[in-house]
C-alpha cells in the first residue's frame, strides 16, 4: 500500500480551518534541506542563473532591509529554478574590519583586558571566537524567512579559500603597479585608530562656532585676523593665506606672523584657492590637519607639523601644557589662552557639515599619515563603459547617472587600515641589523610569508601590521566565492545583484573594476537597488530611533510568507517603503484567503477530509464539460502569466506580486471558486468530478506563481493536491509556461459582462438595505444575455427569478441600473418596507442638503478662501464634490420608489 507524505512524516492529514504558519515553516524548510532542493551542481545540460549574496556583516542581525533584500533575491532564484535554470544562490557572510574588532575590544574592556597588551595573535583569538559564537547569528535568522540559498555553499570572507584570494589579488596589483604606499592625507578615525575611506564618512549639520584670532605681524604694530572652526589645530600652522586679488591684505603679503602661544615665524603667502569672502578672507594654514591646506602647504612648500596622535589627542609637537589633552579639550584651552592673550576678536555662532565615522560614530581628523593606496583610474574606465554600453544594467536607471558621476571622478583607494581583525597586508620589511643593502629598503611583496630577505639573506624580518579595508575582500567576492576554475567559468558571470544603493561606490562599483581586470568580463548582468524602508513618519528605520521592528518578531506574529509578500507589495522600484507591522494584515490576508479557497477545494477530493464530497479526480475529463468560465480562467491564468512575465523581465517586482495579488483574490477565489460551487453542488457525478479536476489544475499552477513569493503556504496546499513522493517539491516543479492561444479576449469580454450584472445587483441589494437572507426577482432588459450564464447570475446575485427580454418595462417601485446597453430593474416590494425606506431617503436627502449649504456658505466667504491654508480650501472642495455625488444617488434611489 501507498503512502503520501503525509502518512510517512506524521503530519495531520486533514486541512486545519485556519492557516498556522507555525505549524508549516521550520516543517518544510527542514524537508528542502533534507532533499537538498537548494543544491547546485555544474550541469552543462542547463544553464545556469547566478546571485551572490551581499554578505551581511558578522556583527548583524536580521533587520527590515535585510527582509526586503533577501525576499527578492529568493523570488528570482526560486522563479529561475522552477523555470529549468540551475539556480544558484551563494549565501555568506562578511568579516567586517572595524565593526567587528570594535565588538571584540568592547568585549574585552567589560574584561578589563587591553587589545594592545595581550598582543596581535592573542587579539585575533578572541575574534575568531566572537566569530564562531555570533557570525552565524544572522544566517540563521534569514532561514527564518524560507531563503532558498545554497548552504552548502556557504562563504566567509576570511576562510581559507577566500583569504588566500583576496592576498594572491593583493600581490599581482602590487606587482602589476597599481599598488603603491606613501604618505598622504587620509581621512582618520580617532575612535578605532585607523584611516577610512571617503565613503565611509558621514557629512552632519553641526551648530558650532567660528572664532575670530588676531596673529602678530613681525617688526610692526599690525595684526592679520583669520577665522577657524577648530582652534586646536592653529598649533599646527605654518602660514596664513590670503587671495592675491584682494586688496586688503596684498601689503601683507611675502612677511610673517608669530603665531600665538606657539611663537612659531610663519609666512603670509597668496593662494587662488583662499575665498575672500569666508571669515576674514585670511586663513590659517595647517597642512598636517586639513587636506586643502595640505595641498596649499605642498604648493608654497610649507612645513607640515603634525600635532595629533592616532587618538586625537595632542602631541609633543604641541606646546607642553597642551601635550596628551583631547582635542576637544585642546581646543577649549586654546581659546581660553588667545582670550588671555587680547588676541580673541569674536566668536559668532557656525553651522557647518562636519565628516563622522560611519562606525566609531565620532568626528574625523584629516590626518597624514603612510598608507597603502590603489591607482583607480585605470579600473574606473571600463567599468564605467560597461554600464554605460548596457552590458551592466541598473534597475531603477537613474542611479547610472551618480554612478558615471563617481566614477569620472574617482579618486585612489586607501585601502589600509590600522586594525588587526581583517586580511594583513602581504608584505614583509628587512630589519636586519647588519644590512646596509639599499635593495632591502624596498618591501617584500609575496602570498607565503618569506623566509629570508630575497637580498640580504636575514631572516629578520617585520610584517606589515595593517589589514586591507573590508570592501578590498568583498570587492572579490562575485567570482571567488566559487573554490575553482570550473566553477568560474560556469557560474560566473552571475545574473542579478540585489542591494542597497548606499554602497553603490564601497561595492557595487568596486566589484565591477574586479571583474573587469581579474576576470576580463562583467560581475553581474543586472543590478537591482532596494528602497529604504522607513517608518509611516517618514523616517529610516533604525535602531538608535527605536523605530524598527524585529523581523524574528513579525515573523511570529504573521508568518514569513505575510512578511515578504508585504514588504514586497509596498516597494515600487525605486522609492521609498512606508513600513508598519500592522500592514503585514496585507500578507496574511492573502495568506488566508489562498488557504480558504485550497481548503474548500480539498474538501471536496476523494479521501482527503472527513465530511467531504469525495469527488474522485480524473484526468481524462480535463476536457470536457468546459463552460464559459473555464474558458475565461484560463485565459486570464495565461493573461496574468504573461504580465508577470513581462513585469519579472523587467524587474518590476512589486508589480509582479499586485498582478498576482489581483488574479489570486479576484478571479481565482472571488469569482471562478463561486462560479465552480454552482457545478460542484450539481447532480452529475461526470461533471463533478471535471470541475475538481480542472479546478484543482489550476490551483495548482496558482500556487506555482505564488510560490517564490509565498514559499511555505504554497508547499503545504501543492503537496496536499496529488500524492507526492519523497524529495518531490514545488520549488522544483515546473513553472507554468505561458500559452498565448488560451488568452481569449471574447471570453473574458463574456465574462466582464456577467460580473457586471451581478455586481449591478450586488450594489442595488446593499443600497436598498435588502437583507442578505432575501431572494430577489430581477428583469433584465437585453438581448445579449445567454441563457446559460443564468444559472450563475442567480447563484452569486441570491435571485430567485430572472425574466430576460429586449421589450421589457420597469415595474413599479423597482431599483434600476444600467450597465453596457442593459436595464436591470429589481422590484422592491415586500423586501422592504417603502414607506420606512423612503422616510429613511427623505431624512437622508435633507441631512445631505444641509451639508451642502454650510460648504457653499464656507466656500462662499472670501475671508476664508484667501485666510485659510490652500490645502484646507481644497479639502472643503473635494467634501463638496463627495457630498453632490452622494445627494444625486440617494435621489435617484428615491426616486425609484415613486
Amino acid at each position: 500500500m501507498t503512502t503520501n507524505i503525509y502518512q510517512r512524516h506524521g503530519f495531520p492529514q486533514e486541512l486545519p480551518k485556519a492557516y498556522n504558519p507555525a505549524d508549516v515553516e521550520e516543517k518544510w524548510y527542514g524537508y528542502w534541506l533534507k532533499h537538498n532542493i537548494f543544491h547546485s551542481e555544474i550541469d552543462k545540460s542547463k544553464k545556469p542563473y547566478t546571485i551572490v549574496i551581499p554578505p551581511p556583516n558578522i556583527t548583524g542581525s536580521l533587520t527590515m532591509g535585510h527582509i526586503l533584500n533577501n525576499t527578492i533575491q529568493d523570488i528570482f532564484i526560486r522563479t529561475k529554478r522552477m523555470q529549468g535554470f540551475n539556480a544558484c544562490w551563494v549565501p555568506g557572510t562578511d568579516h567586517a574590519s572595524i565593526a567587528t574588532e570594535s565588538k571584540v575590544v568592547k568585549m574585552l574592556k567589560e574584561q578589563k583586558i587591553n587589545k594592545y597588551e595581550i598582543g596581535r595573535e592573542e587579539f585575533l583569538k578572541h575574534c575568531w571566537e566572537w566569530k564562531e559564537k555570533y557570525g552565524g547569528i544572522i544566517i540563521q535568522q534569514l532561514k527564518k524567512l524560507g531563503v532558498s540559498c545554497d548552504w552548502q555553499r556557504e562563504r566567509f570572507t576570511m576562510d581559507d579559500h577566500y583569504y588566500k584570494k583576496v592576498i594572491e589579488a593583493f600581490v599581482q596589483l602590487y606587482k602589476d603597479g597599481k599598488i603603491y604606499r606613501g604618505f598622504r592625507m587620509v581621512n582618520w578615525d580617532p575612535a578605532n585608530k585607523s584611516a577610512i575611506s571617503d565613503e565611509e564618512v558621514i557629512y552632519k549639520t553641526v551648530n558650532g562656532k567660528l572664532w575670530y584670532f588676531k596673529y602678530p605681524v613681525k617688526d610692526s604694530d599690525e595684526f592679520i585676523t583669520v577665522a577657524t572652526t577648530r582652534p586646536e589645530t592653529m598649533l599646527g600652522d605654518t602660514g596664513v593665506a590670503v587671495n592675491p586679488n584682494d586688496e586688503r591684505f596684498k601689503k601683507f603679503i611675502g612677511k610673517k606672523v608669530l603665531l600665538p602661544i606657539v611663537g612659531r615665524e610663519i609666512p603670509i603667502f597668496a593662494d587662488e584657492y583662499v575665498d575672500m569672502e569666508f571669515g576674514t578672507g585670511a586663513v590659517k594654514v595647517t597642512p598636517a590637519h586639513d587636506v586643502n591646506d595640505h595641498d596649499m602647504g605642498q604648493r608654497h612648500k610649507l612645513e607640515i607639523v603634525n600635532i595629533m596622535n592616532d587618538d586625537a589627542s595632542l602631541n609633543e609637537n604641541a606646546p607642553r601644557e597642551f601635550v596628551g589633552l583631547d582635542r576637544f579639550e585642546a581646543r577649549k584651552k586654546v581659546v581660553e589662552k588667545i582670550e588671555q592673550l587680547g588676541l580673541l576678536v569674536k566668536v559668532e555662532d557656525y553651522q557647518n557639515k562636519v565628516g563622522y565615522s560611519e562606525r566609531g560614530n565620532v568626528p574625523i581628523e584629516p590626518y597624514l599619515s603612510e598608507q597603502w593606496f590603489m591607482s583607480m583610474q585605470e579600473f574606473a574606465e571600463p567599468a564605467l563603459q560597461v554600464v554605460k554600453d548596457g552590458k551592466v544594467n541598473y534597475h531603477p536607471d537613474h542611479w547610472v547617472k551618480t554612478y558615471e558621476h563617481w566614477m569620472s571622478n574617482i579618486k585612489d583607494w586607501c585601502i589600509s587600515r590600522q586594525l588587526w581583525w581583517g586580511h594583513r597586508i602581504p608584505v614583509w620589511y628587512c630589519v636586519g641589523d647588519d644590512c646596509c643593502k639599499l635593495e632591502c629598503k624596498e618591501p617584500i611583496v609575496s602570498v607565503e610569508p618569506p623566509e629570508k630577505c630575497p637580498h640580504c639573506g636575514s631572516k629578520n624580518l617585520r610584517q606589515d601590521e595593517d589589514v586591507l579595508d573590508t570592501w578590498a575582500s568583498s570587492w572579490l567576492w562575485a567570482h571567488d566565492v566559487f573554490v575553482n576554475d570550473e566553477e568560474q567559468n560556469y557560474y560566473y558571470p552571475t545574473d542579478l545583484l540585489v542591494t542597497a544603493p548606499d554602497i553603490i561606490f564601497f561595492w557595487v562599483a568596486r566589484m565591477i573594476m574586479a571583474g573587469m581586470y581579474f576576470k576580463k568580463d562583467i560581475p553581474f548582468k543586472d543590478v537591482y537597488f532596494t528602497s529604504v524602508i522607513r517608518d509611516m513618519q517618514g523616517r529610516k528605520m533604525s535602531k538608535s530611533l527605536g523605530n524598527s521592528p524585529d523581523p524574528l518578531d513579525v515573523i511570529r506574529d504573521y508568518g514569513a510568507d505575510a512578511l515578504r509578500f508585504t514588504v514586497i507589495y509596498l516597494a515600487p522600484l525605486g522609492q521609498d517603503v512606508l513600513f508598519s507591522t500592522e500592514k503585514c494584515e496585507i500578507g496574511r490576508n492573502f495568506s488566508n484567503k489562498i488557504w480558504n479557497a485550497g481548503r474548500f477545494l480539498l474538501m471536496n477530493l476523494a479521501y482527503r477530509q472527513a465530511g467531504a464530497q469525495n469527488i474522485p479526480l480524473n484526468e481524462k475529463l480535463i476536457d470536457k464539460h468546459i463552460d464559459f468560465s473555464d474558458r475565461w480562467i484560463n485565459s486570464r491564468f495565461h493573461q496574468t502569466l504573461s504580465e508577470l512575465n513581462r513585469a519579472m523581465d523587467k524587474f518590476e517586482v512589486n508589480n509582479a506580486s499586485k498582478i498576482i495579488y489581483s488574479f489570486v483574490w479576484n478571479d481565482f477565489c472571488d469569482w471562478y471558486i463561486e462560479l465552480a460551487k454552482n457545478r460542484l453542488y450539481s447532480a452529475n457525478e461526470e461533471v463533478k468530478s471535471a470541475v475538481l479536476t480542472r479546478a484543482l489544475k489550476m490551483f495548482e499552477n496558482l500556487l506555482k506563481i505564488v510560490h517564490p513569493f509565498m514559499p511555505f503556504i504554497t508547499e503545504e496546499l501543492w503537496q496536499r493536491i496529488y500524492e507526492r513522493l519523497e524529495g518531490e517539491s514545488i520549488s522544483t516543479a515546473e513553472y507554468p509556461k505561458l500559452d498565448s492561444v488560451k488568452i481569449s479576449v471574447e471570453a473574458e469580454t463574456e465574462m466582464e459582462f456577467v460580473q457586471d450584472i451581478i455586481t449591478a445587483i450586488r450594489n442595488i441589494r446593499g443600497e436598498m438595505n435588502i437583507p442578505p437572507s432575501k431572494f430577489v426577482k430581477a428583469f433584465i432588459k437585453s438581448a445579449a444575455v445567454k441563457d446559460y450564464q443564468l444559472e450563475y447570475i442567480k447563484k452569486l446575485a441570491r435571485v430567485e427569478e430572472i425574466q430576460v427580454s429586449e421589450t421589457i418595462t420597469k415595474p413599479k417601485a423597482s431599483a434600476s441600473t444600467i450597465i453596457k446597453n442593459c436595464e436591470i430593474y429589481i422590484p422592491l416590494e415586500g423586501l422592504i418596507d417603502l414607506e420606512v425606506e423612503k422616510n429613511r431617503l427623505q431624512k437622508e436627502i435633507t441631512r445631505l442638503e444641509g451639508v451642502l449649504v454650510g460648504i457653499d456658505k464656507k466656500l462662499s466667504n472670501e475671508k476664508f478662501v484667501s485666510n485659510a491654508a490652500p490645502e484646507v480650501v481644497e479639502k472643503e472642495r473635494m467634501k463638496k464634490a463627495d457630498v453632490e455625488a452622494n445627494l444625486l444617488k440617494v435621489r435617484e434611489i428615491f426616486d425609484n420608489l415613486k
